[in-house]
């Protein structure tokens, strides 16, 4: 389940549970949407509620940052848990991802 907020030229997905390949193709279609949406230069991925995320799952984020950078956009994930860092930290994609935490996520979007 996911959920999107519109700011001011910022969009928030707020994808929930266990992103793996049963619905990896969901969150790609809604992130992919956000993303290329006119009145949104920024999507800021809130993943306070995500529990775990799969190889599948971590493929929509780098597809998602692909398209964002080929358009000129800016993409954040934030309130990203430990568990689920992690899997950013062994892929090293922690180094390629703008990635906050819980509290950067409310001025992320206040901005």
């Amino acid at each position: 389940m996911q959920r999107t907020i519109t700011y001011s030229r910022k969009a928030v997905v707020q994808p929930s549970g266990h992103i793996s390949a049963d619905n990896a193709e969901s969150l790609r279609k809604q992130l992919s949407a956000a993303v290329s949406a006119i009145d949104c230069s920024h999507l800021v991925v809130d993943m306070t509620s995500v529990q775990s995320l799969d190889s599948a799952g971590l493929m929509v984020f780098v597809s998602t940052l692909t398209q964002a950078q080929q358009i000129g956009k800016q993409l954040t994930l934030c309130g990203v848990s430990p568990s689920v860092r992690i899997v950013f930290e062994l892929t090293q994609l922690d180094r390629v991802f703008e990635i906050l935490d819980e509290q950067s996520l409310i001025e992320a979007t206040a901005a």
